[in-house]
């Protein structure tokens, strides 16, 4: 089974479920759906399937950094985030990273595949699942080449205190650390930047974003990396395989940036449902939830004779179990934040299951 939300056919496949009848709360993708503009925007230029992509992709790094107010020269954009976490593990090929766990896995894959030895951090639930200053503690002990981190945590969704954060990106620069920033799921946080507005001076800071799941277009796959270390964002390009973002994804993120109409929906609906969800999971008193910051709820069931996803299933229900994220297990789940009515439906499934 995928290591990953989002994969639909294949547990309908396997459970012998219609696809079309599953409520896909597993993967944490805008339930707005792709912007209209972005639609006719594909529909308007299918012929440009028919040539290659500029292999350096000009228009959208100028997007991107326009966007961002950066230099042109601090950007790569990818197939995904993900293609860009293999690329600064290969750029960076460190002998030693330390990952905060819950985390991310293709973090791990990534380190994995260039061999390199991986300190586990754990983000314990005493702590509340964040790290604080004891981290520094344990890098001063560790001397680790990387660090990973995601703001927001997946699958937690809980945001680190911007103290803290600032205290880490201070420490890593003074000590040549590469501090390697996942912001994903920033864009549903409205009040906050990010770290991207630092990079310029900062030489040992990478921060990864995504533009599929704010957007709702993770069939296109699109993401980018920003930062200082210029040298190696050029080392990056050199090193890629050629045309790795398809000619469809590059004109679509060149327009994502000018979409604040869409950015707007997006937030006025996630505050409403945002709230709704997490007040009708927390009222179950078999559930322990912890409040989101983002567009998904991480919670524990406390009911040691139930399998909830197994549960929620058979009510036409797919949540993502957290049983192989390390530092968890199988009483940990994520639910994505989705639109109103199928909120509703997920607490009258949740009403069903836990109290029939």
């Amino acid at each position: 089974m995928s290591g990953h939300g989002g994969n639909v056919i294949e547990i309908a496949e396997q459970f012998g479920l219609p696809a079309n009848e599953l409520i896909d709360f597993s993967a944490n993708i805008n339930p707005l759906g792709a912007p209209e503009r972005v639609k006719e925007l594909i529909k308007n230029h299918l012929a440009c399937i028919e040539k290659y992509p500029d292999a350096e992709y000009r228009h959208l790094h100028q997007a991107i950094a326009k966007a961002h107010q950066c230099a042109y020269a601090s950007v790569i954009a990818g197939n995904g985030a993900t293609e860009l976490i293999y690329a600064v593990v290969r750029y960076l090929n460190p002998k030693r990273a330390l990952l905060l766990i819950p985390g991310f896995a293709e973090y791990r894959r990534a380190l994995q595949q260039i061999g390199a030895e991986i300190i586990d951090y754990p983000l314990t639930e005493n702590a509340g699942f964040q790290p604080d200053l004891r981290l520094l503690d344990t890098l001063s002990n560790t001397h680790p080449d990387c660090v990973f981190i995601t703001t927001p945590n997946n699958p937690t969704g809980l945001m680190p205190d911007s103290q803290f954060m600032q205290s880490l990106v201070e420490y890593c620069e003074k000590h040549k650390i590469a501090l390697i920033v996942d912001e994903a799921f920033i864009d549903f946080l409205p009040d906050n930047r990010g770290l991207i507005p630092q990079v310029a001076a900062a030489q040992h800071l990478y921060i990864l974003r995504s533009l599929t799941k704010f957007f709702a277009i993770p069939g296109l796959r699109l993401g980018y990396l920003i930062s200082g270390d210029i040298t190696g964002i050029a080392e990056m390009k050199k090193r890629r395989e050629p045309w790795s973002i398809n000619a469809l994804a590059a004109l679509v993120g060149e327009i994502l940036f000018d979409e604040h109409a869409y950015m707007t929906a997006t937030h006025q609906w996630l505050k409403s449902q945002q709230h709704y969800l997490w007040t009708h999971l927390s009222a179950f008193p078999e559930l322990t939830v912890w409040p989101p910051s983002a567009n998904f709820l991480f919670f524990r069931c406390n009911e040691p004779n139930l399998h909830l996803w197994h549960a929620l299933l058979k009510q036409r229900i797919l949540i993502r179990h957290c049983q192989n994220y390390v530092g968890l297990d199988d009483r940990y789940y994520r639910v994505a934040i989705r639109s109103e009515w199928e909120n509703q439906r997920l607490i009258a499934a949740m009403q069903q299951v836990l109290h029939g």
